[in-house]
């Protein structure tokens, strides 16, 4: 065990918690709210490099019940290995958190088969082998809990967005038959469902305008709140759909789109 890290007694009485897509956005603000509660973390990535940035994050008492390991939940045999992983360094898992996904944009017209199956492979295969190899460690734990990162586009569709509103909305409904299927187990399954929201990737979209200022605001205009989310808001509504205070609820997408499904 690396130096620093909390020894399987230590970690007793904390919940174990995997998140992938955990080394930036909305996973890795998911992965600092529950570290900030106590829980352990296994944040998971396909890049090494992002995965100690993502590390380097953490306040210093809280490196020692947080670790990286890098995996591409495209591949069955790594959402195994995934789960292997967490077991082996916490015990179990207590809440698994599927955030990893990729956004594309274009007509159909030009998505090609690959760019496809790349969209499907991460954001809707993933989450749902994920799910898949975790659900028996779930079954072990009392108030043990999946979350979800859907999207607005799944909800409705969006111009341009037909592969990745088709992954989404397989996420949605993921998740209400998944929630059904684990009731009588214990295990609720919620999703969230954001906007836009100022991440890495929402960056990369405003980089690529000819004028950064006029895309963000046009991006803002759409939202009745008049902004767009925050990687912590969404990290928030995560937290508290895997927490006790939310015990009731299961087969819920939560919109945080500052009212743009209402």
């Amino acid at each position: 065990m690396p130096a620093g890290e909390e020894t399987l007694e230590q970690q007793q009485g904390r919940r174990s918690v995997l998140i992938t897509g955990g080394t930036s956005g909305i996973g890795l603000a998911a992965a600092q709210r529950f570290a900030q509660a106590g829980d352990c973390v296994l944040i998971a990535g396909r890049n090494k490099a992002r995965g100690a940035a993502a590390l380097a994050s953490f306040k210093e008492e809280e490196r020692q019940r947080v670790r990286f390991v890098a995996a591409d939940v495209a591949r069955v045999s790594e959402t195994e290995r995934l789960v292997a992983a967490c077991c082996e360094a916490y015990g179990g898992i207590d809440v698994l958190v599927n955030s990893a996904g990729v956004y594309v944009e274009g007509a159909i017209g030009d998505m090609t088969e690959a760019l496809f199956d790349e969209v499907m492979d991460i954001d809707l295969k993933g989450t749902y082998f994920m799910c898949r190899a975790a659900v028996p460690e779930l079954r072990q734990r009392a108030g043990s809990a999946i979350v979800n990162v859907g999207s607005d586009a799944g909800l409705h569709g969006n111009y341009f967005c037909t592969a990745y509103c088709a992954a989404k909305g397989g996420i949605s409904l993921l998740t209400r038959a998944l929630a059904l299927e684990l009731a009588h187990d214990g295990v609720r399954v919620n999703a969230i469902a954001p906007g836009d929201v100022m991440t890495p990737l929402t960056e990369r979209q405003l980089a690529s305008a000819p004028d950064r200022a006029e895309a963000l605001a046009e991006m803002r205009s759409v939202y009745p709140l008049g902004r767009i989310g925050t990687a912590a808001e969404a990290a928030a509504a995560i937290f508290y759909l895997a927490s006790p205070e939310a015990a009731f609820i299961t087969g819920t997408i939560l919109s945080i789109d500052g009212g743009l499904t209402a």
